[in-house]
């Protein structure tokens, strides 16, 4: 998929903008070439006609008015008519031909424009880091989506052609009329300039208010979708009507905009139509002037007023054109800012392979030390280090805000730590820099189960098999089994087959959990990171849990490394060792007893927890 070019930017909402489009019209260029024939052959099918219609009027109609006292003359020029008549039959009948091939090629081209440049927003926005939606809201995203293609398929796949067509015939017409009447013509192109340079001047403020519509719509997309996100919430402190007013305030500022918008679209509207009109009749009257005067004939001064007509017409239609085409430059400027925000995230160049000792994955964080860029003030941690060896279970305890979350962000490489590259200090997998790996590699080798389980809007069976997409049904069943899932899933009313609503809400928390859990025991990662995984489940739940958990962790025992936050510090009693983090930094860490008998930090969060 072709991505947007670095060029130099143009101005804000400038038609220029629209270049962006090429290397997504570069593909297609051989279907663009053949519409460009068809078009411009449609456009000189449209300027053939006032042509036949003078050759009409002077040799068919004249011709007939002369041999009407006489037969033969009579049939002669019938028959005369009925060939210009047939002439004018042939050119419709091509416009038509032509005109349908055109609109087809060029709907189908905008459509698979939209398609094209749909995927390759969407792909890139997937490739993000997490860093980008710390301030990029998703209802924005999904407005850029949505919206903003929506007026770049009305550019490339109506309003462009049109533009061209009728420049094509605004350049056909002025020609044709400087051929046939020159001196007339200079008075024309005089009064054109008059009419294009006020329309440019309020195009500028068309292209503005453009731009500011398009991100208001926005704004409240981005309101929307984070509201009914989190409706349960929002009718439990009874916001309902809050909220709307929220977003009435939103759509009544979009409401506004567009409306300016709108208003001073219509002055240029307004504009074009009334000085085209003055332009047609000005056309008009000089050539009945010059009839009466017998210095042009009947057939020339209608061929002269359709040409006018052509004129006048092409130019009103290049005013509209041109304020869908500022539109679609505001779109195009939005949707080519999400093309160009590159990832602080991403595979380097020429990566190295991950080392397969063939014990499984040895993790190690040297010195690390990370802040999130959306806090540049606040460590989140420091000085932090830590081996995790194959077959290892080591447990992460400590308050909220201790760092715990983040080391999981870290080793999936979510982010990347502070410390510079090539100095000795990060995070390795298997003595490999992480960042020295490609990024699908990294992440290949890991299994997650978050504390907020992610059920997607699929069946069970599909959203299970998310962690390995090749699982037969009897690995999927078996990896249920392995999370205590294939009881209720069976009992479901389509079995494995049920579609779960979206975010899973025909599920209790406890059954979302298992299914994650089951999805992660599917991948068979070499290091799994549990978030809290039983954080959901009640006490019989998560003592099953828990123990296919430990199951699994005994079958892969020597190849998978376990990393486990935890707040009850019951679930972890039996990890290998447990580290506790205090502000971003290790305070103390080894097995459950040695903690305890330290009577540090440990040993007063279980005396809390327990003493409850």
């Amino acid at each position: 998929m072709a991505s947007s070019p670095s060029a130099s930017t143009p101005a804000r909402g400038a038609p220029r903008s629209l270049t962006g489009l090429l290397p997504f019209l570069r593909p297609y260029r051989w279907r663009i070439a053949v519409a460009g024939l068809f078009l411009l052959l449609a456009a000189l099918a449209t300027l053939a006609f006032p042509w036949a219609l003078r050759t009409l009027i002077d040799t068919g109609l004249g011709a007939g008015s002369a041999g009407a006292g006489n037969a033969d003359n009579a049939g002669a020029a019938t028959l005369a008519l009925r060939q210009h008549f047939g002439l004018l039959l042939a050119i419709a009948v091509a416009l038509g031909i032509f005109s349908a091939a055109r609109f087809y090629l060029v709907s189908w081209l905008g459509e698979r424009v939209t398609a094209d440049l749909r995927n390759a927003v969407y792909a890139h926005v997937l490739q993000q880091s997490p860093q980008f939606f710390e301030t990029t809201q998703t209802g924005e995203v999904l407005s850029r989506l949505t919206t903003d293609t929506t007026l770049v398929q009305t550019v490339v796949g109506s309003s462009l052609s049109m533009g061209l067509r009728n420049a094509v015939m605004a350049v056909g017409a002025l020609a044709m009329l400087v051929w046939t009447n020159p001196r007339a013509m200079a008075i024309v192109l005089l009064m054109l300039v008059l009419v294009v340079l006020p329309g440019m001047w309020i195009g500028r403020r068309v292209r503005r208010l453009s731009r500011a519509s398009q991100d208001r719509v926005a704004d409240s997309s981005a309101l929307a979708a984070e509201v009914i996100n989190a409706v349960s919430v929002v009718q439990s402190y009874t916001a309902e009507p809050r909220e709307a007013t929220r977003f009435a305030q939103a759509t009544q500022a979009a409401f506004d905009t567009a409306v300016r918008r709108t208003r001073t679209r219509a002055l240029l509207v307004a504009f074009i139509i009334i000085a085209n009109a003055a332009l047609l009749l000005w056309g008009l009257y000089q050539g009945t002037q010059a009839v009466l005067a017998g210095q042009t004939s009947a057939g020339h001064l209608g061929q002269t007023v359709l040409y006018v007509m052509l004129l006048a017409g092409a130019v009103a239609v290049l005013g509209e054109v041109y304020g869908d085409l500022l539109r679609a430059a505001g779109a195009t400027e939005r949707l080519m800012e999400l093309l160009d925000s590159a990832s602080p995230v991403a595979s380097p160049a020429q990566p190295r392979a991950l080392p397969d000792t063939g014990r499984g994955l040895a993790v190690r964080l040297n010195a690390v030390d990370f802040h999130y860029p959306s806090r540049p003030g606040h460590m989140a941690l420091h000085n932090v280090t830590l081996a995790l060896e194959p077959g290892e279970t080591v447990a992460l305890v400590g308050t909220s805000g201790a760092g715990k979350t983040t080391v999981f962000q870290l080793l999936q490489r979510f982010y990347d730590v502070d410390n510079a590259p090539g100095s000795g200090q990060g995070i390795y997998l298997n003595g490999v820099d992480v960042r020295e790996l490609a990024l699908p590699e990294v992440r290949r080798q890991i299994g997650t189960v978050p504390q907020d389980a992610v059920i997607f809007s699929a069946s069970a069976l599909d959203n299970i098999r998310y962690g390995r997409p090749d699982a037969t049904d009897a690995e999927v069943i078996a990896a249920a089994k392995e999370a205590f899932a294939h009881d209720f899933l069976q009992a479901l009313p389509e079995g494995y087959a049920t579609f779960l609503g979206e975010r899973g809400v025909r599920l209790s928390g406890g059954q979302r959990q298992r299914i994650a859990i089951a999805r992660a025991l599917l991948k068979n990662p070499l290091l799994l990171l549990l978030d809290e995984a039983t954080s959901a489940l009640d006490a019989e739940s998560e003592r099953m849990v828990q123990a296919a958990l430990d199951a699994a962790l005994q079958r892969h025992s020597g190849l998978r490394t376990t990393l486990v936050i935890a707040h009850r510090l019951a679930t972890v009693q039996n990890a290998d060792r447990i580290v506790v983090l205090e502000h971003g930094r290790i305070v103390e860490q080894g097995s459950h007893a040695q903690l305890l008998a330290r009577g540090g930090v440990y040993a007063r969060l279980a005396a809390l927890q327990w003493a409850t």
